[in-house]
Parts: C-alpha cells; structure tokens; sequence
C-alpha cells in the first residue's frame, strides 16, 4: 500500500472525530446552526384606509392565510401628531388631500428574506415600521423627512429598502433588519415609484410633482413642479443620470402628454422601460439605449368616466402596470376608467376589458400566469389571466387595497399571535 494514501475507512473514523470534539468543545450555552425555518409564498394586500394588510395564498385560490394591523401603534402615533401642530397640519392635508378623506395608513409593503417581519410604509404616520408577524409587534421605526412616506423598493437581495419621501423630495435607502438609514439622496418633486434594476447595481426612482392642485388642464402642466426619473448607484446611492421625460414626449409628437412617470414596468431585458403619466389612458414605450420614446399606447375610454380632471383622484388616470415573466404581456389598471386590460407587447394590441372598481394597483401572481389588480372601489384582489386576459377570481379583502406584493412568510403562520 502507498504510504501516504490513507484508507477510506480511516478518513471517515478522522472526520466524524473531529466532528465530535468539535460539538464537544463548543462554548456552554452557544447555539448551535440550525435548517431555515420553511417559507411560503404569498401575496400581501395593503387596505390603505383599514391600516391591515390581507395575506393569501400567491396562486390558485388566493384564498386569505392571514390578517395583519399594520397601526398597532395607532394611539401613540395620533398623540405625537396631534402635540405637535407642523404634523397635525401635515397630517390633516393628507387626509384630505391624496387620503380622499381617509387617512392612509398603509402603502407599501416587504418581508424580511427570513419571513419572520413585513417592513410597511406608512404615509399619514410619516414613517416606515418592521413588525413582527409572530406577534404583530413593531420591531423598529424610521419616521422620514417631511412627515410622508410613500412607495418602496426591496433590493433584489432582500437587505435594504428604499422609500420615497414624498415631501422632503428625497429617497431613504434602510436596511430590513436593523431600520437603520444606509443612504439617501435627491429626487424631483413627489417621488413615487422606485425600481432596483434586477442585479442591484441601479435604483430607478420616479416623480410625479403636484398632484393636489386642480391646475390639471394641460396649459397648466409646468406648474405641476420638475418631475424626472433619478437613477442613482445602487451602492453609493449617488445620482449617476436624470431623464425628464418631457423633452423625449415632445421629440415623439406627444407635448399633451405629462412627464410624470406613475407606475412602471421593465422588459425581461432591461432594454425598455413601459411607464404610466398623469392624466393618460394609456402607456408610453421608452428605449433605455437609445434615450428615446418609441411607442405610446393609448387605451379605450370609459364612456361613464367624467372628463373633468379635477375628479381623478391623485391625477392618476391609469395607476398600475405589470409585465408577464416572459415579457409578451402587459397588464394595465385602467383606474378611473374602472377596467383592467392586458396588452400584447408586440402589437400593443388590448385584449377583453375586465370590469374592475377603481383599480390601484397590478402586479404578478406567484407562478406569474396571473396578473393581480386590487379594486380600491370594491374591496377586493382580482387575477386575471395573462394567456387570455379574462378574469379568473375576485377575493375579497380589507378597506381600499392598494398595493400588492409577493412576500413570504412561515408555512405554518396564520396572522400574529392574539395578545
């Protein structure tokens, strides 16, 4: 035998040695590595007005897994606005202004990667909690700048989020776990939506400018404030580019058009951007390479819906945009025309327009063969086939859903403990 070739059967006597005085001389008490808890997939539904968050199944039926009270600190929170009359006064603009009369108790929505917290932003608190979905209790709190918290973003590795404060014309970048800030920076007037680019290397943030003033005839569009997208380093979180979408609509022979970019959608390839504007019934095709607008889509009007701009809420005509995991379709939210439609991308040809109450929000199912819209008008989530475009189900949920996310949460989890 080779002396240097030592039997199997010793190397397997060797490791499982080691192995043992390893266990035997760890420190007393030190926990000991253990499998991750399993997690399953789920949508989490946002009832702005209720201040809860429906969760249900990601597929299939949809059907409710559980409940969460995204405001469990409700009673602390209205004694701070109402001690301190900037927040009160603050705080009573938004219920009256982009609340409709309600307040807005939740917008946007991320679990941790563990599925153990759902990070939630809150705007008429001004802040962004982590709780605890096991007992519902708030982990930690980032109040933001300027007393409105709006739309967010989860980097494509689950550790930080990045929030728009809507009055403070800025971005936070948190991180999940600990709610402590990891950056920020500048954007137009009332950022909106936010998009990490698929390896985290940008962040897409979108303004929308004045939505509450009722100068919305298009002669009065520059009063509206300086929107543009802000595409910062997803690192450093420092601007690298700015692109005001009004120059690239004017060059395409849309002037009408407003250059506030609403809800968005990238192309599996990141080629194309597909964006929302105010006031559009419809979507606009833009060229990430070539810096140009190549297409807009414009979609059918509801004839029972009022011409007067006045009435639309938050000047969203259409408010909700997702694209199918394979790039052929597009869903669209036709929100003040109460319908919901998805477009051939190719041909930019709608297909059947499924009834829908003020829908507010699209966004993909779980096995992506599904778009989900929430019906704020109705209380309701509705899945509508991207193979066919008509509806599949509506599952009722709480007061004025708005956003929807895909999350994860414990398999075994049915809502936080009572208590």
């Amino acid at each position: 035998m080779n002396a240097f070739k030592r039997p199997r059967t010793s190397l397997v006597l060797l490791a499982a040695t080691l192995a043992l005085t390893a266990v035997c001389t760890a420190p007393a008490g030190a926990e000991q590595p253990r499998a991750a808890d399993p997690l399953r997939e789920v949508l989490f539904v946002g009832n702005n007005w209720d201040g809860t968050a429906d969760v249900v199944r990601s597929t299939g039926t949809f059907a409710k897994v559980g409940h969460v009270n995204v405001i469990p600190d409700k009673a602390q929170r209205l004694t701070e606005i109402y001690l301190n009359p900037i927040r009160l006064a603050i705080y009573l603009a938004i219920q009256q202004g982009p609340g409709e009369g309600h307040d807005q108790y939740v917008d946007d929505m991320y679990t941790t990667p563990d599925g153990r917290s759902v990070v939630v932003s809150r705007p008429s608190f001004g802040d962004v909690v982590s709780l605890d979905l096991a007992t519902g209790k708030v982990n930690w709190r980032y109040p933001v700048s300027g007393y409105r918290s709006d739309h967010m973003a989860l980097s494509p590795d689950g550790r930080r989020v990045v929030v728009s404060a809507s009055l403070a014309n800025a971005a936070y970048v948190i991180d999940i776990e600990t709610g402590r800030q990891l950056g920020s920076f500048p954007t137009g007037a009332k950022p909106h939506e936010n998009v990490f680019t698929h390896d985290g290397r940008y962040l897409w943030n979108m303004s929308i400018g004045e939505v509450q003033t009722n100068l919305d005839d298009p002669l009065w569009d520059w009063t509206k404030g300086d929107r543009h997208i802000t595409v910062v380093d997803g690192a450093t979180y420092q601007p690298v580019r700015t692109i005001d979408m009004r120059a690239r609509l004017n060059a395409f022979g849309r002037s009408d058009l407003s250059n506030a970019v609403r809800p968005v959608a990238f192309s599996p390839d990141w080629s194309k951007l597909y964006f929302q504007v105010s006031f559009f019934n419809g979507f606009v095709e833009y060229s990430v390479a070539t810096d140009k607008i190549t297409r807009v889509k414009t979609l059918p009007v509801n004839p029972a819906t009022n011409p007067d701009r006045t009435t639309w809420p938050n000047d969203s005509r259409d408010h909700g945009l997702s694209m199918s995991p394979d790039g052929a379709k597009l869903c669209v939210a036709g929100t003040v025309d109460d319908y919901a439609t998805v477009v051939d991308r190719a041909t930019l040809q709608e297909g059947p327009l499924v009834p829908a109450s003020k829908p507010y929000w699209a966004t993909l199912s779980g096995d992506g063969k599904s778009c989900v819209i929430s019906e704020s008008g109705a209380n309701q989530i509705t899945a509508i086939d991207f193979a066919t475009g008509q509806k599949i189900l509506s599952v009722p949920v709480g007061y004025h859903p708005q956003r929807v996310r895909l999350g994860h949460v414990a398999a075994d989890w049915t809502g936080p403990a009572a208590g």
